[in-house]
């Protein structure tokens, strides 16, 4: 598959959950555009290093379920990097429990993680004053849920309308903020972890296969380029067609 091509030469970008999966594509694509890139890591100091080395970015690490890492991460960035012109909030919580083994606690835990982190995040890139692009990364549960997943479809689908309310007051100040709602995201082995499930998804993917990091990386730079300048409040959907299919 071809690769995107966009240039953010100079740009400081923000990528949370930069040290696995979806994650290190998307930093990687930035800084083979040019950018500078702030990689983000809660617990996987090792990974993140070692993506930041091969990449040329720098490490921060923080805890995004509290408004103080949000507000704390940005502000190391802006100290080291620069402001913050391009934010992409990937990193959050996918447990899988049954709907009545759900507390109020794990419910909690997920908001925090997916929804209030992404949104303390946003709101401190508009207190910098300065035009910037957001991209949230959202599901395809966040429209259709799953079995086990309760409460990460419903953060999703939180998720999805802070994006939009984020574009209509942020708008005025320049700021687009769109989402990206990934299918099934192959980051490696899920085959052989999963055979029942990736089998379900190849059957009703039209586009015959599962997604992997660099789809949605792609996806991402076309949304927080110049390409996209008049884009803001969207949902881009990235799922081989699976959401085209019937449900039933």
């Amino acid at each position: 598959m071809a690769q995107a091509h966009f240039d953010f030469s100079g740009d400081v970008v923000l990528v949370t959950g930069a040290s696995g999966g979806i994650g290190q594509s998307i930093a990687l694509r930035f800084a083979e555009s040019g950018a500078k890139v702030a990689v983000h890591y809660h617990t996987n100091r090792e990974a993140a290093e070692t993506l930041a080395a091969d990449i040329g970015g720098l490490t921060f690490s923080a805890d995004l379920s509290t408004e103080a890492g949000c507000i704390n991460l940005m502000r190391q960035v802006d100290d080291t990097l620069g402001p913050v012109d391009v934010l992409v909030n990937n990193a959050g919580l996918q447990p899988v429990l049954p709907f009545e083994a759900i507390t109020g606690d794990a419910m909690a835990a997920m908001m925090a993680a997916n929804v209030a982190g992404p949104m303390a995040l946003m709101r401190a890139l508009a207190q910098a004053g300065r035009p910037a692009s957001a991209v949230n990364i959202a599901s395809i549960e966040g429209l259709q849920p799953a079995a086990g997943h309760a409460h990460y479809s419903t953060s999703k689908a939180a998720l999805l309308m802070l994006t939009r309310a984020a574009a209509l007051e942020l708008g005025p100040k320049g700021i687009r903020v769109n989402s990206i709602s990934p299918g099934l995201i192959d980051a490696g082995g899920l085959p052989g972890r999963w055979p029942e499930g990736v089998g379900r998804w190849l059957a009703n993917a039209p586009l015959g296969r599962l997604g992997t990091p660099e789809d949605i990386a792609d996806a991402v730079l076309f949304l927080a380029s110049d390409a996209a300048s008049w884009i803001s409040g969207a949902n881009l959907v990235v799922d081989g067609g699976v959401l085209a299919g019937p449900t039933w």
